[in-house]
């Protein structure tokens, strides 16, 4: 029997694997995929504004020099062909960098950012760029730009972010993996909104060159799939050693490119129900309980720990406070009239700051940091809830009350993903349900510092129990 050749939009329906192993036996052309996928960003863009500075001729250029290399038998690598729209955060060469301010809208990167080398050296292919908030800032995508970018699965509700452009573009379809970046939850937090799977990996683990504190590990740079096997990919492309990062992680990458399920019989699992007593959505609640029931019948054993998250708070608010002063400070500055107030609360509370608060930060990110890598001596993971709301009207800013209490900071709803990245441990958003009105619901796994790889092999299994929720695509 003959299996008909993938064409047109039933191309943007396979796995970035799958679409990698066809452009390398030609069942398939690299400038088919690109096509197929400018096609669908054509037909779904409008209605979700996921891709910006979209370069769709020049695209199709790349496509076909690509399929030169590939009629010798020659491949780039991983992403030979495979369609790629990058973060507007991280630079390409040639294309605006925006930032999603109105500070940046007409900049044009002159070098590519180490993450875009590395993928244009394993093939892939640029179609533009993934909407951001303002700088990265909040987990909500809108700027005053682009504007504001919606979720597929009902288009009047957030994407998330500030990865959301590139999560509503790999859920819609419109690309099969994309990159992101995290320091609150920008991975994570879109992972979940679009039912996807989303890696915060272990900082140093993909390496950045970009100004400020080399020496922080709240901001990583990460993958975002319809799978775990995709994200593993794209992580294998991204990570490796880079001189100029100091917390650069000196392990082969290969690693990530093949991976075995790892089974949760015999894992023991902490569960965390609430991170130290957060509100959360009682769907969000309720989801996470039968996440715990699963991992359980997969043949876990599922342990409730009240696990000391007391001062993740502090770390948090504190490091993430002074990385905006350094990095935007001088811009506010200097154009306060073209930045969101939420900027400037961030860098205000930090030109507050004194040295004794800096100072007792420091130490509770040690302590904080020592107290999970000692929990994992016991356990292999940690359960807990992704988000602690539904993907909300695009109309907000960010919400103001969970179940009845008031969120005191604009990023305050988001603490499941914050006091995660206060730990420094790699984290996994996987996709769990939907809710009665069929908004999807993840939840994350955290593991050990520099456990990605044992991360992805759980989430491989994960994937199995739960795929009847990963094959609910949006309807557009």
């Amino acid at each position: 029997m003959t299996v008909p050749k993938p064409t047109g939009s039933a191309l943007t329906e396979l796995t970035m694997r799958a679409l990698a192993e066809g452009i390398r036996t030609r069942a398939f052309s690299a400038e088919e995929v690109v096509a197929a996928h400018l096609d669908r960003i054509e037909e779904r863009n409008p209605q979700i504004n996921a891709i910006v500075s979209l370069r769709a001729e020049e695209a199709l250029d790349d496509a076909r020099a690509l399929d030169a290399l590939t009629a010798r038998g020659l491949s780039r690598g991983p992403l030979h062909g495979i369609p790629i729209a990058v973060k507007d955060l991280m630079d390409v060469a040639g294309l605006r960098t925006t930032h999603g301010s109105r500070i940046y809208v007409d900049h044009v990167a002159t070098a590519d950012s180490v993450i875009v080398s590395k993928m244009r050296e394993a093939g892939a292919v640029f179609v533009g760029k993934t909407n951001v908030p303002e700088f990265g800032v909040g987990s909500h995508t809108f700027n005053e730009v682009f504007g504001v970018t919606r979720n597929p699965y009902d288009t009047a509700r957030s994407a998330g972010g500030s990865s959301g452009g590139a999560a509503a573009a790999v859920t819609s379809g419109m690309l099969p993996i994309a990159d992101g970046s995290d320091l609150g939850g920008s991975i994570r937090n879109p992972a979940s909104f679009g039912n996807l799977v989303g890696l915060r990996p272990t900082a140093g683990r993909v390496a950045s060159a970009r100004p400020g504190n080399a020496w922080d590990p709240g901001s990583v740079l990460g993958p975002l799939a319809r799978n775990v096997s995709d994200a593993a990919a794209l992580l294998g492309v991204i990570s490796g050693p880079e001189r100029r990062a100091p917390m650069a992680i000196d392990e082969d990458p290969a690693q990530f490119f093949a991976l075995a399920p790892r089974p949760f019989a015999g894992a023991r699992i902490a569960y965390s129900a609430d991170l130290g007593g957060l509100p959360l959505d009682p769907e969000v609640r309720a989801a996470t309980d039968a996440a715990a029931r699963l991992a359980a019948d997969l043949g876990a054993e599922v342990v409730p720990v009240d696990v000391d998250l007391s001062e993740a708070d502090l770390v948090f608010e504190t490091f993430r406070s002074l990385e905006f002063l350094d990095g935007h400070g001088e811009e506010a500055a200097a154009h306060p009239e073209l930045v969101k107030q939420t900027l400037k609360d961030d860098i205000a509370w930090a030109s507050g700051f004194d040295a004794a608060l800096i100072a007792r930060a420091a130490g509770a990110r040690t302590r904080l940091f020592r107290r999970f890598q000692a929990l994992f001596e016991d356990y292999d993971m940690v359960l807990a809830p992704c988000v602690q709301v539904l993907p909300f009207p695009v109309e907000w800013e960010y919400p103001t009350e969970i179940d009845g209490v008031t969120m005191d900071r604009y990023y305050a709803w988001q603490r499941s993903c914050s006091r995660i990245t206060a730990t420094a441990m790699p984290s996994l958003a996987m996709p769990m349900t939907f809710s009665r009105a069929g908004l999807p619901i993840g939840v994350q796994f955290v593991g050990p510092y520099r456990a990605d790889r044992a991360l992805l092999e759980f989430g491989l299994t994960w994937e199995a129990a739960v795929a009847d929720v990963i094959a609910r695509r949006p309807v557009l």
